[in-house]
Parts: structure tokens; sequence; C-alpha cells
């Protein structure tokens, strides 16, 4: 079920680390930015930190990822990860990004599938209806 939802937004910078031979992002960092900018949006933004899932014996778990890469990210260069609910599914959610450079040009896009699990069973479980809740902002 497609949902209309908030965007939020996270600013980040590319560290040295960050860097492949090519003198720009590794394409694999690009995924940490939007996890690293999850966490943050869900404690600030949704009021409900990744550790409130864990006490009620929640997680998530990537069942699927896209991204397009459209423009590079350099060393030292601040930028912007935009997030938003795009889906919701009984047992699991949609979330699309883009990744904004500070001259409001898109480096990239994608969305990750998330499935709920319950962390005692490891079993995908049914989203309950004050999560989805908090989550329709």
């Amino acid at each position: 079920m497609h949902i209309n939802t908030s965007k939020f937004e996270t600013e980040l910078q590319v560290r040295p680390d960050d860097i492949d031979m090519n003198n720009h992002v590794h394409n694999s960092k690009y995924l940490d930015y939007v996890l690293a900018a999850r966490y943050d949006q869900m404690e600030r933004c949704y009021q409900m930190s990744m550790s409130e899932f864990i006490k009620h014996n929640f997680a998530w778990v990537i069942e699927r990822t896209f991204i397009e890469y459209k423009r590079p990210l350099f060393i030292g260069e601040r930028f912007i990860v935009r997030t938003w609910i795009d889906s919701l599914l009984p047992k699991g959610v949609k979330v699309s990004f883009e990744i904004i450079k500070k001259n409001n040009k898109v480096s990239c896009t994608g969305y990750f599938n998330y499935t709920m699990i319950d962390a005692k069973t490891l079993r995908a479980t049914t989203i309950p209806d004050w999560i989805i809740a908090r989550y329709s902002i």
C-alpha cells in the first residue's frame, strides 16, 4: 500500500576513508550513508529509535536494495540524505531515498525493502498498528 509520508533529511560529510582508488566515494558507502541517516531519523523524526524496536523484540532486515548512481561525491563534501516511507506492507516497508549534493544536484536515488522480524524467532512478523501509526507522519 502506497502511503504519503513526510520526507526527512540528515546532513553528512564524506570522510577520507570513504574514498576509493578513483578519488570519489566508493559505491558501498552510499548505502552506509542512507543507513546512518535512517538511524538518525528514526530517533529524531519518528521518535522511535532502533533501541526501542529492540526493546519490543523487533528488528528490521533488508530484503532488497536498489541504487542508481548519478554523480559522485568527493572527499570533504557535505550532502543531504533524504528518505521517506514509500509504501507499507503487512510485514515490511519500502523506504525510498535520494542523496543530494550541496549544489542541489542528485548524487543517487534508490530504495530499501525492509522486513520486520521478531528478534526472538528471527522470522518475519506483522508490523503492529502502533508502529504503523508512528511511522505514518
